[in-house]
């Protein structure tokens, strides 16, 4: 398992409380570009619409520009491969106040694309300040710890 994006803001904006794996519907080019390591799922969601998945806002840039079709656009809808079960559970769950998929990761597994989605609901301004805290407190300890051993 290949680690190719990953998306840490996403942990820092969100309280994620369920993890779905999906496969991505790509094009040929895409899938080199995305392995070269290239693409990015910052500021990217997920919906679904009409009982299907798809992501916006992933930027996948061409592999070789002179070789990309000519109305290829980076930032296209791209579908996203979810049973019916989770497709029928995210859309109950994303109908609720709050909750959002949100992509978190993105890698391969026997050479295929995945993306890991997070069903998450998003942070307040207050919950921010109290990770920032902890994670400030947890570096200090750590340096305190290095330093005495």
């Amino acid at each position: 398992m290949t680690n190719l994006a990953e998306n840490k803001k996403a942990y820092f904006d969100y309280n994620i409380m369920e993890t779905f794996e999906a496969g991505l519907v790509l094009e040929g080019h895409e899938v080199k570009s995305i392995k070269s390591g290239r693409s990015s799922i910052q500021g990217a969601y997920a919906i679904i619409r009409a009982n299907e998945a798809y992501i916006l806002g992933m930027h996948v840039p061409p592999y070789q520009e002179a070789n990309t079709p000519t109305d290829y656009d980076p930032d296209r809808t791209r579908k996203l491969l979810l049973t019916r079960k989770e497709i029928a559970y995210l859309t109950g769950k994303t109908a609720e106040k709050g909750l959002t998929l949100i992509p978190l990761k993105m890698y391969t597994e026997h050479g295929l694309c995945k993306l890991l989605l997070g069903l998450g609901k998003g942070k307040k301004k207050t919950d921010k300040r109290e990770t920032i805290k902890t994670r400030e407190s947890k570096r200090h300890i750590g340096r305190t710890l290095k330093g005495d051993a």
